[in-house]
């Protein structure tokens, strides 16, 4: 007899007290990555809350509730969000950017309806999507130095190390350690041990308290309250295909999870066009960019509940959560040496995924090719390379990367159709003749 891989199927409704605690392990697992992204980039959290709530129920209309997927905030654009800050002093060329990057994934889902996904596949293979998710992860590097080593007005420097110090090992010792439900969310308790560290060595601003009401209305920027800025759409731009690929790497672990094909039913274009109408809508709120959760991902494998109810009564508490003031100000009360203690572990995950891709998808490192596009891409990234084409357009670090890798693939694909090797002919007309 067949074991049943679920517990619930995608529309079966659990019971209410367990639909509710089941909807809170979701918002659980979402919740600490999901604050940490508007937390570094200087965006509202409440409405990042929002954006995360109201975009996994436009996705669930759109894919005709037929995946259990939850959108939260993306760490892809923490490094573009702030770079578009630094050079403006406001967010309009961020929000800009993210509502370009809702519209690049609706017109891919139009394209992908029509002609299918190999052409995607082909433009980006696992040698351009690999590093540039290493330059992603890389490129924050110096804001998780920043917040752990910036002077605090009253408080020694060691302080700062000492609660870096704590929130990290706690993220480590439950992230290898834990069993069950507390090791996906090794965030949070990082969170919670370094802010008790912190109010023990007197780093917590308690004034940030005071007079606050029990609901509040989160800081929206809505489009149209501030002048459209395209000066970073070229950062944004390429990144919005590296998401594109990992929205598929998503949705393809989640199917075999629930021994499902889900870029065949509802159909890649329908979950593609479901992220790209949520992104849209959280860019036009001041949300930063949606992006399918690995991390809820992993509350079905663990849990073998595949139930869209659940995802999307998540959802609903995400956005009620959003008007409650003592949990904004707690979050805006959380010193950066915890912030940073977080980021030790977080933006270097994001970098070792990108070797993950390397890997799993065996790119050959022994083909000079690769090693040049891989190693090309990382000095281009990383090391701040830019170019201007007026004070406006211009491309820059992870954009920049991510064009240039493409394009070298593109020149080495080329180079091969004008010079075949004559050898690897040879062999594989004998294969073929075998």
């Amino acid at each position: 007899m067949e074991e049943k891989k679920l517990v619930l199927d995608v529309w079966e409704r659990p019971k209410w007290y367990r639909w509710i605690l089941l909807s809170l392990q979701h918002v659980f697992a979402m919740f600490g990555a999901t604050v940490l992204v508007p937390i570094l980039t200087g965006l509202d959290v409440g409405v990042a809350l929002i954006g995360s709530g109201v975009g996994t129920l436009i996705y669930i209309a759109l894919t005709k509730a037929k995946v259990p997927m939850y959108l939260g905030s993306s760490f892809a654009y923490i490094a573009a969000i702030i770079t578009s800050f630094s050079v403006s002093g406001n967010f309009n060329g961020a929000l800009t950017g993210i509502i370009a990057v809702g519209v690049i994934y609706c017109i891919v889902a139009v394209i992908i309806h029509f002609f299918g996904v190999k052409w995607l596949k082909w433009l980006l293979p696992s040698v351009i999507v690999g590093p540039m998710i290493i330059v992603i992860g890389l490129s924050l590097a110096p804001v998780a130095i920043g917040n752990i080593t910036t002077a605090i007005e009253n408080v020694a420097p060691w302080k700062n190390y000492l609660v870096a110090g704590v929130t990290f090992l706690t993220i480590v010792l439950v992230a290898v350690k834990a069993k069950g439900f507390p090791k996906i969310i090794p965030f949070l308790f990082g969170i919670v041990a370094g802010y008790i560290m912190a109010l023990i060595v007197g780093m917590v601003d308690f004034s940030l308290f005071e007079g606050i009401r029990f609901f509040s209305l989160p800081k929206f920027q809505i489009i149209g309250t501030y002048k459209p800025d395209f000066s970073a759409l070229a950062i944004f731009a390429p990144l919005a295909f590296v998401t594109i690929m990992e929205h598929i790497g998503d949705h393809q672990v989640l199917g075999s999870i629930m021994d499902r094909d889900f870029l065949e039913e509802p159909g890649l274009a329908r979950t593609l066009a479901g992220d790209g109408i949520a992104t849209l809508v959280a860019g036009a709120m001041g949300a930063p960019a949606n992006t399918s959760y690995g991390e809820n991902t992993g509350v079905i494998a663990m849990t073998k509940v595949g139930s869209v109810w659940v995802t999307g009564l998540a959802a609903v508490i995400a956005i009620l959560l959003a008007f409650i003031s003592p949990i904004n100000v707690f979050i805006q009360s959380i010193p950066t040496p915890v912030l940073g203690g977080m980021s030790l572990v977080l933006f270097g995950m994001i970098a070792a995924n990108g070797l993950k891709v390397i890997v799993e998808d065996k790119v050959d490192l022994g083909n000079i090719k690769n090693i040049i596009i891989i190693s090309t891409m990382l000095v281009v990234g990383l090391g701040g390379m830019v170019i201007a084409f007026t004070n406006v357009i211009k491309l820059e670090t992870m954009a920049l990367a991510a064009v240039i890798g493409i394009a070298l693939n593109l020149l080495f694909k080329l180079l091969d159709v004008i010079f075949p090797n004559k050898e690897k002919q040879e062999k594989q007309e004998i294969i073929d003749e075998k």
